[in-house]
């Protein structure tokens, strides 16, 4: 194979790192055209907030199905080639999700929702292999801006379902259009992937026997998952049930609801935008530990609030403090190239028990105590994330 010289190099890595922010935009934009919307789902299938979370949990089943496969995958696929299929399996999957809301049938629904959550699962830990390998070549992080590029997709996400809300512009159509968009975009943007070659130089504070160790049973990548856990979880709270809290508890239209949301993410967007110098900065354990704080203030201040102005106050605090977690815990499981893709995989499958599966558990919470009360059960695993976050130091090249 002929070496590039440094300038195609350099040419090479930037146009990986822009189809990287793409790919991870477009999947901003697919979660939250489904997030900011879910009011609308219970109102078209006639659902409680406990039904809703069922359906839910279905979207979960599907992810934590595909993300323990996801490094096997990607190591016999590639980057590119799994990002293609995830996001063709995720599309349909979303026609699946349209026609079964326009039948207004719950079953078709949440068959449809497992589908879309397989594909969501492949599609993410695989471009944040990609992501991970574009940062080690840069010499830089810039992991959270790859993730700042998925909240601006949901920020771009949410406003689009705000926006068509208003217009009474009906959810299935709106899901037909992303779909389509979505089908397009991941064939053409993974063209400009870096091939994934691992790296061969070992790591300092790491022994042997960790170096051969299976992913699942390293000590290190599972703490950095249980970080994860708990960190990750403020946000799929946040992604999932903000809309729908604002609307049941201080009686906002689904337009104001929507909105909320979307400041919950702008607030994610900008964090990550320029969490990356911060992080260079002071490291990624005291950014972790600043993170969970501001995550728990924002959280307490949004449920308690008695007027939208405040709760858009606490969502934006708890926004800012969601933001890095997952991002730093991305990076961490990917300090060694070589074993970047089951890491990845490992850390992202104990990091979705969270962010899916907790959503769907707090809305069978919110039936007995109201969804806005009901948010409070995150801060247990807030302060876990924040005790444990040493685990995400990096091991660093000798």
């Amino acid at each position: 194979m002929t070496a590039l010289s440094p300038a195609a190099r350099t040419a090479q890595l930037k146009a990986a790192a822009a189809a990287t922010f793409l790919v991870f935009g477009i999947n901003g934009l697919v979660f939250a055209s489904w997030a900011a919307r879910i009011p609308a789902v219970t109102e078209l299938l006639h659902v409680t907030s406990g039904q809703m979370g069922t359906l839910l949990l279905c979207l979960a089943a599907g992810s934590l199905i595909a993300l323990p496969t996801a490094g096997f995958v990607v190591g016999r696929i590639g980057t590119a080639n799994t990002v293609r299929s995830a996001g063709l399996f995720a599309a349909a999957a979303g026609v699946g999700v349209a026609l079964s809301l326009m039948a207004a049938s719950v079953p078709g629904t949440a068959i449809s929702l497992f589908l879309f959550g397989i594909g969501i699962g492949l599609w993410d830990v695989s471009q944040n292999i990609e992501g991970a390998d574009v940062e080690h070549r840069l010499g830089r992080t810039i992991m959270p801006q790859f993730h700042a590029a998925f909240s601006a997709g949901a920020f771009l996400g949410a406003l689009i379902g705000a926006g068509l809300s208003n217009l009474g512009v009906g959810l299935p159509a709106h899901l037909l259009v992303i779909a389509g968009v979505v089908a397009v975009l991941t064939m053409l943007a993974p063209r400009y992937f870096l091939p994934h070659i691992p790296a061969t130089a070992p790591l300092a504070g790491e022994t042997d026997e960790a170096r051969g160790r299976p992913a699942w049973t390293d000590g290190r990548t599972l703490l950095i998952g249980v970080v994860v856990l708990g960190a990750t979880l403020t946000e799929g709270a946040g992604n999932d049930w903000i809309a729908k809290a604002v609307v049941d508890g201080l009686g906002a239209s689904q337009s104001t609801g929507a909105l909320l949301f979307a400041a919950f993410v702008l607030a994610m967007t900008a964090t990550r935008f320029f969490g990356g110098r911060a992080i260079d900065a002071y490291g990624r354990v005291a950014v972790l530990r600043a993170s969970m704080a501001a995550a728990a203030a924002g959280l307490g201040l949004f449920v308690l609030a008695g007027n939208i102005w405040l709760a858009t106050a606490g969502a934006v605090l708890w926004g800012v403090g969601a933001a890095l977690a997952f991002p730093v815990g991305m990076s961490a499981a990917a300090d060694d190239p070589r074993r970047a893709a089951a890491r990845v995989s490992v850390v992202s499958t104990i990091g979705y028990v969270a962010f899916l599966a907790g959503p769907p558990l707090l809305g069978y919470l919110g039936d007995a105590t109201g969804i806005r009360p009901a948010l409070l059960a995150i801060g247990v695993p807030i302060l876990g994330a924040l005790l444990l976050a040493g685990a995400a130091k990096p091991l660093r090249a000798d």
